[in-house]
This record gives C-alpha cells, structure tokens and sequence, in this order.
C-alpha cells in the first residue's frame, strides 16, 4: 500500500443525482475529458477517453490513428457509488502503476464527486510522468488538473 499522504484528492459538488453523476462520469467520459499536455498518457498525441465499464471494464486513449492504449483496469465497479481503476502512462515500466478511486455521494441538490489518485509515491521523481518535481509540487500540478477535469465534467453533467 502506497502512503496516503502521498495521494491527489478533489472534490466537486454538481446538480444531479448519483446515478446521473456516475452515468455521465462512465458512459460519457469521452465528451468531457481534457488530455493535458503535461500528463500524456502516451506520446502518441492527444486521443479520446473510452471506459468500457462493468466489473472487468478498462480505460483506454483512442488516439488520431484509432489505436487503443489501455490505461487501466476496473477494480471496483459499484454503480452509482464508487469506481476504482488502475492507472498507468505507456512510460510506466511493468510495475508501475497508480490508482484511483472516484466517489459518488448523495448530497443536498446533488452529488459530490471525490476523485482520490492514490500512488505516485511510487512512481520516481526523475520519471518523465512526474516532470522532476518534488511529491508535494507534483500533487498540486495533478490536483489542479483533476479540478479542471471535474469541472468540465459538472458542465456536462449540467447539460445532461
């Protein structure tokens, strides 16, 4: 188990119910993903998310060609509730991966979001995935990142 201090979390509350949050978070990740050019997940380029969800789903980039790279795997598949996947960039040697659990909680007038990226204590500060930058540098860069994602996400949500 990787230290817990050394995971990314954010938050966000959106206007809808869990099944919605989750549906729109899963079924729709596509539409309101934004890849960063500081966290490529392969030096392909930019691609399109895909999460073909269920219990033994995964996480892929479509890239511009239409090759998969498969980013992780489901751990935990509990709709509307929780989501956990393996993480990995095609950098990442064969052992290497992160973690992330996304939370869907039944709030008033909607749902909080928590997305806890757990793991990147492991993964080297001279790793091309973490720039050089120090632990606590590197979390902030990804949470700022994920915070920019969910709220494109919670736009979406609002268009749902």
């Amino acid at each position: 188990m990787t230290d817990p201090r050394s995971r990314v979390l954010v938050a966000l509350r959106v206007s809808a119910p869990p099944e919605v949050a989750f549906d729109v978070f899963t079924d729709q990740i596509g539409q309101w993903w934004q890849p960063s050019a500081l966290f490529p997940f392969t030096s392909n380029g930019p691609g399109r998310l895909r999460l073909d969800g269920g219990p033994s789903g995964r996480l892929v980039e479509v890239d511009a060609h239409g090759d998969d790279f498969e980013i992780g795997r489901v751990l935990h598949w509990e709709p509307p509730h929780h989501l956990a996947l393996s993480w990995r960039q095609a950098s990442f040697a064969a052992d290497q991966q992160t973690e992330v659990h996304v939370r869907f909680e039944a709030v008033d007038g909607g749902t909080r979001v928590t997305v806890e990226h757990f793991g990147w204590d492991t993964i080297p500060r001279e790793h091309a995935a973490r720039h050089g930058f120090p632990l606590g540098a590197f979390q902030l860069r990804h949470a700022e990142w994920w915070q920019a994602l969910l709220w494109s996400f919670a736009r979406r949500v609002a268009g749902a």
